[in-house]
């Protein structure tokens, strides 16, 4: 928690007194509602102040008795970490006392934490160590709409535990669409014990009012729930289309935040895409072109917000901009929900979003851009009319908007389930398929998962958890892959090498920095830690380095292209992991330590043999993730349906290697990449994972 300085000037913007929120009239309904009824289904828009209101206001009102806790789920980390600094210093207090948040690998709460804010997932994994989650008299789910993965499998959970906790226990959903009468028949007894006429009467504020904030006829005992409807304040917006369709939605973006900043008064700009590199791409065209503008002209600030960067450097965008200055934020879709930025006048949408797709057939998961559906950019427009009236520039057609789903298909029917079914199997729930589900996944997904789980040897020829291995990988806070990995080094004799790369894999490719115009040198400064073997072994090298003398010399990251932020990071992120590790009991020899490398020569970690038990460890564990490189340098998975490309970041990227075991995938224009690239033996494959893979 060093990098953050609460002073008292702290996210100035999001300054607002809470009198004013809209929800603020509708405190009195709310609490009654919460009190009378198991479940509150509050439907607001982003801005109403639910999130950080709602968890105040049952603060206040004795939720927090006898020690119990309340907890506001979110989808991302970001919204976690930024909702809860702001609440702590609503309430005056320092963060981590009163007020908490978790998220994965960094936990910010104290035995005086009364309101938690943790992601979905996060609260998943307390269910295995509290099945009841008996700590906690209010949960919250917020966004759940944006229907995530662990948001849709805790909703299932929640209705388990509300059977067996009907009087102490309250559940809250928060959604800024109507999807409000989906989840109120869901969590009716049996999901359909209600009629439709019944479920749905939004509890206006009227209704209250007129009895002294109890409503005039008490709804039948029979009811679960209630929705709630808080009307956000908020203005017009004017919506602009294009007229023929963007070749480069990202080049316009840039071109169209030159024209609002040319011809439209003040107010901040939002724009909307899809990653990291497109971010990083505009972020830098900004910067470039912003020199040619005339010199007594407003100046331009532009500021990236995406999920890899850090909590300091997402904060940035809270802050108001220097005097004669306009913000330009370029964000994915975290903005878009989960976060409000104050001062936001003018939205330009570019219509896309990048979504996880699994495909069974491959067993390939990739993050591919997507068209949004209706309402995403209904909800981005809506940024824009805030404090006053706003404008959304939308680069697509009216017609290409005409065409677009009505909502996003839920992440439960396009993903990987093997992280979420060891996770219920964990929980006990042995039986999948009558597990209560939102919406039900597709049986191909789940067939997959539960293959890709017994390979692994999670999970037996039963489909029951494997002991130890099975609960181990469960309760490990990295995905099954990974786990298994991270599980079969000691027996290689690895296990300090495999903890490193397993935190160095989590931190999402941010491990170096560009410098415009350094290309060259930059190249230069990434070859002194590469070894032939590929990316993995290359990370460990990185990290090494870093201990060694990165983390005592000032200049080392600097000089290396390396971000020293991200790799303080991996450093506590290794350390949580070893802790788990020793609590089964595995002791961690740190073998690499002590090493220092003065002249910055490629280490061989340990000699050759040392790389080759690492690599065959890695197979145990990405065997799924294996291709054979093509005579043209790319490379087939096996099942040799997908033509992968080394990522220009990966070692591998114009090397040769015959068969390889990849990290992760993703997709940019018609190529699919392979990143995390290690070479490794065709044998191995069929020697770690015989029950996945024959030699016909």
């Amino acid at each position: 928690m060093a990098e953050f300085d609460l002073s008292a000037t702290f996210i100035p913007s999001l300054h607002k007194p809470a009198s004013l929120l809209p929800i603020a009239r509708h405190r009195q309904s709310l609490l009654y509602l919460i009190e009378a009824y198991p479940v509150t289904i509050v439907v607001g828009q982003t801005g109403s102040g639910k999130t950080t209101q709602i968890p105040q206001y049952l603060e206040q009102a004795g939720w927090c008795a006898d020690g119990k806790v309340i907890a506001v789920t979110q989808p991302r980390r970001v919204a976690a970490t930024t909702v809860a600094i702001r609440v702590a210093e609503e309430m005056g207090c320092k963060i981590g006392e009163e007020v908490g948040y978790s998220i994965r690998f960094e936990d910010v709460t104290s035995a005086s934490t009364r309101i938690k804010f943790l992601t979905d997932g996060l609260l998943l994994r307390e269910a295995l160590v509290d099945p009841l989650l008996s700590r906690y008299s209010v949960i919250m789910v917020d966004e759940a709409h944006e229907r995530s993965l662990s948001t849709d499998v805790l909703l299932g959970v929640l209705k388990k535990i509300l059977k067996r906790r009907k009087h102490d226990f309250r559940i809250i959903i928060s959604s800024a669409t109507l999807q409000a009468e989906d989840f109120l028949t869901f969590f009716s007894e049996d999901g359909e014990s209600q009629t439709k006429s019944e479920t749905s009467k939004a509890v206006t504020l009227d209704d209250l009012i007129s009895s002294g904030g109890a409503p005039t006829q008490p709804a039948s005992n029979s009811s679960i729930g209630q929705i709630i409807n808080l009307e956000g304040r908020s203005y017009p917006v004017d919506v602009l289309y294009l007229e023929t369709p963007a070749e480069d939605y990202v080049e316009r973006a840039v071109q169209t935040v030159f024209d609002i900043h040319t011809k439209e008064p003040d107010g901040d700009i939002l724009v909307f895409l899809t990653g990291r590199e497109e971010i990083d791409n505009a972020v830098q065209g900004i910067s470039e072109r912003a020199a040619n503008l005339h010199p007594r002209a407003q100046a331009l600030m532009p500021l990236p917000l995406y999920a890899g960067l850090s909590t300091e450097q997402q904060m940035y965008v809270f802050e108001e901009a220097p005097e004669d200055t306009r913000k330009v934020i370029f964000s994915t879709n975290i903005a878009e929900a989960s976060i409000t930025i104050d001062g936001i006048v003018h939205v330009v949408d570019t219509g896309f979003v990048k979504l996880r797709a699994f495909n069974p057939l491959t067993g390939i998961e990739t993050l591919t851009a997507t068209p949004i559906s209706k309402a995403s950019a209904t909800q981005r427009a809506g940024r824009a009319g805030r404090t006053r009236p706003g404008k959304c520039f939308r680069l697509y057609t009216e017609s290409n908007f005409l065409s677009l789903p009505e909502v996003t298909v839920p992440e439960i029917q396009r993903s990987n389930l093997a992280p979420v079914i060891l996770q219920l199997k964990a929980l006990g729930i042995d039986n999948i398929v009558r597990f209560p589900f939102l919406t039900s996944p597709p049986s191909e997904l789940v067939i997959r998962a539960l293959e890709l789980l017994y390979s692994l040897g999670a999970l037996d020829s039963y489909a029951k958890l494997t002991k130890p291995l099975g609960t181990r990988m469960a309760e490990l806070a990295v995905e099954p892959m990974m786990a298994k990995t991270l599980l079969s080094a000691s027996s290689f004799g690895v296990l300090s090498e495999m903890l490193t790369i397993a935190a160095m894999t989590s931190l999402g490719g941010a491990i170096w920095i560009s410098h415009d115009g350094e290309k060259k040198m930059e190249t230069a400064a990434r070859r002194k830690f590469a070894v032939e073997e590929g990316d993995h072994i290359t990370l460990l090298n990185v990290y090494q380095a870093f201990i060694t003398k990165g983390k005592k010399e000032g200049r080392f990251c600097h000089d290396n292209y390396l971000n020293f932020k991200t790799l303080t990071r991996a450093v506590s992120i290794r350390a949580q992991l070893k802790r788990y590790l020793e609590r089964f009991g595995l002791v961690v020899q740190e073998s690499l330590s002590g090493t220092s490398n003065p002249n910055l020569e490629p280490l061989r970690v340990g000699g050759p043999d040392k790389s080759e038990q690492i690599r065959r460890c890695l197979t145990t564990g990405y065997f799924a993730h294996a291709a054979k490189m093509q005579p043209d340098g790319t490379f087939r998975n096996v099942a040799g349906g997908t033509i992968l490309h080394a990522h220009p970041s990966s070692l591998m990227f114009n090397r040769k290697a015959e068969w390889v075991v990849f990290h992760e995938v993703m997709e940019t224009g018609n190529k699919t990449f392979i990143r995390d690239v290690t070479k490794i033996e065709k044998g191995w494959l069929v020697e770690y994972a015989p029950d996945f893979y024959k030699i016909r």
